[in-house]
């Protein structure tokens, strides 16, 4: 071409524009643009006018649509997808090239969206008008065309809408016009003269027909032989196109594959934002607003906005580690207790930010409300506009729906990589090797459906919509099996997604035999290694990691013991650094009952995942712990009015209620609460199991003065205000086994001579049997608890230890603590030995209900793996077993 000359090539779809302005490139082609219609007529109306984009009219309608009025659509304009809905029409009609303000009075919906059309004409930017008014401008200005863009070529284009024809049939007046049609069918309504319209015989690829098991198999599929195609030679990456109707069916399953394959798969129509930090930055923010604060929606929030400029950036690192771990925080009154409590010195930087945290509360509060100024002060950059995209796409209230339909460009460059896309985007930018996918009845060609504003007694579809979606889809195969040089594979799903069968898209109808592939056969080309191995079981028998997991099934189902179950060698340093820590009543419980979770909790330091949720009701445990709470506060109290041995009832019951009160504040604070009518239905009850067990005194101890949650043999006071007759520092250590022990006894009264002393332990469970001193190794408190106070007080002392179960006002006590004690001693240095000797197997508590860690073991292990294990695991334990039935 001759330096200077102008030239204008007009095609459709963003990737066919790429491909031909990098051809124009490589080959110099200087003056030539590469242009789609909209634009075209944008830089024949004035070099400032620019096309409508998706944002600008849904910014418009969602400003008019509440000061509009829209007759019959008036109780549903402001519901969630009206806007958009009312974009598809809008465009619908101005492409059809319908005047809406000279139909209105046909009917009343026509009269309404043609209210809606004049709205958004006056709340567009006067640079970006609607379709009809940018053809207007264009046409006032077409003499110009020949000085703008020299001669004139259309490529790609099987068709344009027909608010675009009379345009283009002026321009053929006034300039050269060509039409370059290649195999596709040339228009009916154009007239142009013989030799402007080209035309070429189809080609002739390679068909082939395959049938995939699932939609996901058939992704796996193209994604094989893509690789294939690449790895053989036969094809570089831009040469090759997997392409389907509805590409978002499919979208999830090429993103986790593109990533496991390490390959740039190029996706032309955009990927979800929620795929980058930046939308789930958006989409943290949506998740509050919508379903209310909780701690762990905040964590989530926070540490995607960590570093950045926004509110919740400008806060220290580490700062929700601060919070209470269990509670979860799902009111605002809950988070401003917390901030109370803080200091300056607690913040990781030593500066105060409750400020700053308090205003992002505080919005975050209110729900959707403040969806807009939320998203501007607590997000920057790429969040925030993702963000204002999604209030513009639909209301503040579907906020969190909006934001999965977004799509945002994967920064691959569609002319240099594997391309994934509609099947429009392939018919107007063809590629030597295609893929479709999809080909099922009612699939491909998808169903005709009518306007969701616009229906066809009002309008009729063929005039709305004169080429309709599957009309188009038919189309579009044709023009892709057309125009594809080398070989198109057509594949379909047999079962969907729940197991159901499909049927065949007519379109395979006059095709080849259909291959059927399996979903686990062996294939000539994986496209990753996990690929590579999972179809090739040889190869991955050999792997360590597929050995273990063989021996590991084959011992879960033997009836011996090894290493899987909980075998190491003896002496193990990890297991004896363990026993050597300082030990609570629980945890020899459990060494007793459970060695195997013994070793999970005290070795691994596996934990149970805490609930962010709040619960019904109080489960057992949380019950005793808000109880005990009630008690430790309300003998505070009494102490400091003259002591719990001298109190009224009526004082007792005071300093509960009182004590009640402040443990409600600080549970709620820290931990899950129930709802209102149940949480004071519990607190009720917590108050009157406090005073029933308050009540219960040793008439011995009149005078007797009470401690309590008093901490012992190293634990740490949990107020200043806990008073202790000892030092809590000193260690206390179970003669005979070296284990030392820890822990918080409930109640102590000590007389004033200090001679006598009671130890009450509160359980507000159901009551044990009378004659039952160690059950099973369940109940070491009384026995440990008693010694523990014997060795920090003296032996001169007389101790009474007993368990007090509240709701029955019944007292247990310890019969013979000394003979106990020797028992306890006896089955502990057995169980120690066993655990040394390797045995970190399973014992009687494992897998039962009460076992918070029963999630590791196998499935259904209380019926299955543990009893085929039982034998082997009572011949191992051997004496060590023997707790399991003393009384």
């Amino acid at each position: 071409m001759a330096a200077g000359h102008r030239h204008t090539i007009i095609t459709q779809g963003r990737l066919a524009m790429r491909h031909l302005r990098l051809d124009a490139a490589r080959n110099r082609r200087n003056g030539e643009q590469v242009l789609d219609i909209e634009q075209l007529a944008a830089r024949l109306a004035g070099g400032f006018f620019l096309p409508l984009d998706d944002d600008t009219l849904l910014q418009a309608l969602q400003a008019v649509l509440p000061r509009t009025d829209l007759g019959e659509l008036e109780q549903i304009k402001m519901l969630p997808g009206l806007a958009g809905a009312a974009a598809d029409t809008l465009r619908k009609v101005w492409r059809a090239g319908i005047d809406l303000q000279a139909r209105a009075h046909e009917h009343p919906r026509l009269a309404a969206i043609a209210r809606l059309e004049s709205a958004v004409r006056d709340a567009l930017p006067a640079a970006t008008p609607c379709l009809p008014a940018l053809i207007q401008a264009a046409m006032q200005r077409i003499d110009m065309a020949p000085a703008l863009f020299g001669a004139i070529t259309c490529v790609g284009m099987a068709d344009i809408a027909p608010c675009w024809r009379p345009m283009l049939m002026a321009l053929e007046h006034r300039l050269e016009l060509r039409w370059v049609a290649g195999p596709r069918p040339v228009p009916n309504w154009l007239e142009l003269a013989s030799g402007n319209v080209t035309t070429a015989p189809p080609t002739t690829p390679a068909i082939s027909v395959c049938s995939a098991a699932t939609a996901q198999h058939e992704v796996i599929e193209a994604m094989r032989w893509a690789r294939d195609l690449m790895a053989s030679g036969r094809a570089r990456p831009e040469e090759i196109a997997i392409a389907a109707v509805s590409p978002a069916e499919y979208d999830d399953d090429f993103l986790a594959l593109r990533a496991d394959a390490n390959l740039d798969l190029h996706f032309v129509h955009g990927v979800s934002v929620l795929a980058s930090r930046d939308g789930q930055a958006a989409a943290a923010l949506a998740d509050i607003l919508v379903r209310g604060l909780s701690q762990v929606r905040m964590r989530r929030l926070a540490r995607l906005c960590a570093g950045g400029s926004g509110l919740l950036g400008g806060l220290p690192s580490g700062w929700t580690r601060l919070l209470p771990a269990e509670a979860p925080m799902t009111s605002a009154a809950a988070w401003d207790r917390w901030l109370s409590r803080m200091r300056v010195e607690d913040w990781p930087d030593a500066q105060d930010h409750g400020a700053a945290l308090r205003r992002a509360l505080d919005l975050l509060g209110q729900g959707v409300q403040p969806a807009r100024e939320a998203g501007e002060v607590l997000l920057r950059g790429r969040p925030l506009a993702i963000w204002r995209r999604a209030l513009l796409a639909g209301p503040a209230a579907a906020v969190d729906v909006t934001l999965g339909t977004l799509k945002q460009d994967d920064g691959l460059e569609a002319c240099a990589h594997v391309a994934w896309m509609p099947a429009a985007s392939l018919a107007a930018s063809p590629r030597r090797f295609v893929r479709l996918l999809g080909l099922n009845s009612s699939r491909w060609p998808r169903g005709v459906s009518e306007d969701r504003l616009l229906a066809d007694h009002i309008v009729p579809s063929a005039e709305l919509d004169p080429l309709p979606v599957s009309a188009a889809d038919r189309r579009d195969f044709q023009i892709i099996v057309a125009t594809t040089p080398d070989q198109v594979v057509l594949s379909r799903a047999r079962r969907d997604a729940e197991g159901r069968l499909l049927g065949r898209s007519p379109l395979l109808h006059d095709m080849p035999e259909e291959v059927w592939l399996r979903r686990h056969g062996a294939m000539a080309h994986a496209f990753s290694e996990t690929d590579r191995l999972l179809s090739r079981t040889d190869e991955f028998a050999a792997l360590p990691q597929a050995r273990a997991a063989v021996q590991c099934w084959q011992h879960w189902h033997g009836t011996s013991l090894t290493a899987h179950d909980g075998l190491v060698r003896p002496d193990h340093p990890i297991v004896a650094a363990a026993l050597a820590r300082t030990q609570s009543a629980s945890s020899l419980s459990r060494l007793l009952r459970n060695p195997l979770g013994f070793a999970w909790q005290y070795i691994f330091g596996w934990r149970t995942p805490q609930s962010g949720s709040e619960p019904i009701v109080l489960d057992a445990l949380s019950l005793g712990n808000l109880v005990h709470l009630v008690l430790d506060l309300a003998v505070q109290r009494l102490e400091a009015r003259g002591g719990l041995a001298s109190a009224s009832p009526a004082a007792i019951d005071a300093a509960v209620r009182d004590a009640t009160i402040e443990a409600s504040a600080q549970w709620e604070a820290e931990t899950p609460v129930p709802p209102a009518v149940i949480w004071s239905r519990t607190l009720d009850d917590a108050r009157t199991l406090a005073s029933r067990a308050l009540r219960h005194r040793d008439p011995r101890l009149a005078d007797a003065q009470a401690y309590a949650e008093v901490p012992f043999g190293g634990s740490a006071p949990r107020s200043s205000l806990h008073a202790a007759p000892w030092n809590t520092d000193d260690p206390v250590e179970i003669p005979g086994t070296g284990i030392r022990i820890k822990g918080y006894i409930d109640r102590i009264d000590i007389s004033r001579d200090g001679r006598l002393a009671a130890v009450t332990d509160y359980k507000t469970g159901r009551p044990i049997k009378p004659d039952d001193r160690l059950r099973g190794g369940k109940e070491l408190q009384r026995c440990l608890y008693a010694f523990a106070v014997r060795a920090l007080l003296g032996t001169e002392i007389d101790i009474h230890a007993a368990l007090l179960f509240p709701r029955e006002d019944l007292a247990l006590p310890l019969v013979d603590p000394v003979q106990t004690l020797d028992e306890v001693t006896c089955h502990l240095r057995t169980a120690q030995q066993s655990l040394l000797g390797g045995a970190l197997v399973a014992g009687a508590d494992t897998g039962s209900d009460y076992d918070d860690l029963r999630f590791a073991l196998p499935a259904n292990a209380s019926a299955t793996y543990l009893r085929r294990k039982q034998a082997a695991v009572l011949e191992r334990l051997g004496a060590a077993a023997q707790v399991w039935d003393a009384k």
